[in-house]
């Protein structure tokens, strides 16, 4: 059950990218599965490993998914920002002649 809270409230903050600009890794959907998957991970980490059962969960299992979730989002947004100002250049691409 707190698997599904991690994930939830991962979607939750995800809401929130609507305010920052879209430089996302993947755009919105790449922001979209950092903010759950940093969630899942961090709270997977605080909870010791382990699933909490049904009867054993409280408020905070739901606050143990926000670090990980900022951290990720942020990781996705600083990394989209650096291809976007470094583009990849293509294979056999020449470069233009120095004068």
């Amino acid at each position: 059950m707190s698997l599904f809270v991690w994930v939830m409230m991962g979607i939750a903050l995800w809401h929130f990218t609507v305010f920052v600009p879209d430089k996302f890794w993947g755009g919105i959907v790449g922001a979209f599965v950092a903010a759950v998957i940093g969630a899942v991970i961090v709270g997977f980490a605080i909870a010791g490993f382990k699933i909490i059962g049904r009867h054993d969960l409280n408020i905070s299992v739901a606050f143990e998914a926000v670090p990980g979730a900022l951290l990720a989002l942020t990781a996705s947004w600083f990394y989209g920002r650096h291809l976007e100002e470094h583009p990849r250049r293509k294979r056999g691409a020449r470069r233009p002649a120095r004068a």
